[in-house]
């Protein structure tokens, strides 16, 4: 009579060799979502402008944030996060306001007259805007490294003013995308605790569409301005609407998993880089020495801030979620 063989049981490989080849799908998938993330949003600002050859500033917004509210309906419906409190309502609509509304009109304005790469280096100053706003607001630590950083940032911005039409003059479109900077500042302020109760994709999806209502009034011109505009304009406001919208925010979501909000925020200063490398071919713009060397001193003092807010606890540090996709 035979007797069957007792199968040896497998246990799981704990050599350095198995560990480092499971663990490398997972690092080149979290390289890849920064990748796409970084074009998706530095891609926004060229693209833009490209669009706005043929479409007024708040059409555009309201057009390109209608296509991304069709790709956020049919997210709720697979996913069907929970609905917000009817307490968080309120907040949701401030956020919609400030950070889809009011920050896409204001930047589209300025980006009239604004090239790509230079507004690309005003916006990403967004974090020591929030920075500050969270110290008047929530009483968080800033410190003398903090002032340092924004005052260094702040003359980056000043130089690459100097260089637009205008220069920083109210109502001049490198004003105009400082504003748009400041409101992407106070969403972030607005939106943390939300975060906290919905999670960050949920919490965007919500905010996206509250943004999208607040700027269909403009729907009808759009629709008026679009059937008379080319192909290129058409698919380019698709593409905002795709791209950094949705596609960018949710390769973002992935990327912060991965590497963690404080490794994961360096990689946003390459954004501004590659939205000036990619207006050249496009649009033919070539940024000026002003517009580099203050980009570079810019982007020298968010990295300063950055570093103050990593050397306090992280309850305290300045959100992480940085910005809406541009």
């Amino acid at each position: 009579m035979s007797t069957a063989r007792p199968v040896p049981e497998r246990r799981p490989c704990v050599e350095p060799r198995c560990i480092v080849s499971s663990r490398a799908p997972q690092a080149l998938r979290a390289y890849a979502a920064v990748a796409v993330t970084i074009l998706s949003w530095a891609s926004a600002f060229p693209a833009i402008r490209l669009a706005l050859r043929e479409l007024q500033p708040v059409p555009l917004a309201a057009a390109r944030f209608a296509v991304a509210a069709l790709l956020v309906l049919g997210w709720l419906a697979w996913r069907r996060p929970p609905l917000p409190a009817l307490p968080d309502l309120l907040r949701f609509a401030l956020c919609g306001l400030i950070g889809i509304a009011a920050y896409n009109i204001l930047l589209n304005t300025g980006q009239r007259s604004v090239a790509a790469g230079a507004a690309s280096f005003i916006v990403n100053t967004a974090p020591i805007l929030t920075a500050l706003l969270a110290r008047l607001v929530l009483g968080e630590r800033f410190g003398v490294r903090g002032w340092a950083g924004t005052l260094v940032s702040f003359a980056g911005i000043a130089l690459i003013a100097s260089a637009q039409p205008g220069g920083l003059a109210f109502g001049a479109g490198a004003s105009l995308v400082l504003g748009s900077a400041l409101c992407m500042a106070c969403y972030v302020v607005l939106q943390k605790p939300l975060v906290a109760r919905y999670g960050a994709l949920a919490c965007t999806a919500w905010t996206l569409l509250a943004g999208a209502l607040w700027l269909s009034p403009w729907l009808p011109e759009a629709t008026a301005e679009l059937p008379g505009a080319g192909m290129v304009t058409i698919t380019t406001v698709v593409g905002l609407g795709v791209l950094p919208a949705a596609i960018g925010y949710a390769t973002w979501t992935y990327a912060l998993g991965h590497f963690g909000a404080a490794r994961a925020t360096n990689f946003l200063y390459l954004v501004p880089p590659v939205a000036t490398a990619i207006a050249l071919p496009l649009l033919g713009e070539l940024p000026g020495p002003q517009t580099l060397l203050g980009g570079a001193i810019a982007i020298a003092g968010v990295v300063l801030v950055n570093m103050r807010s990593r050397t306090v606890p992280q309850a305290s540090a300045a959100p992480a979620t940085p910005r809406l996709p541009s």
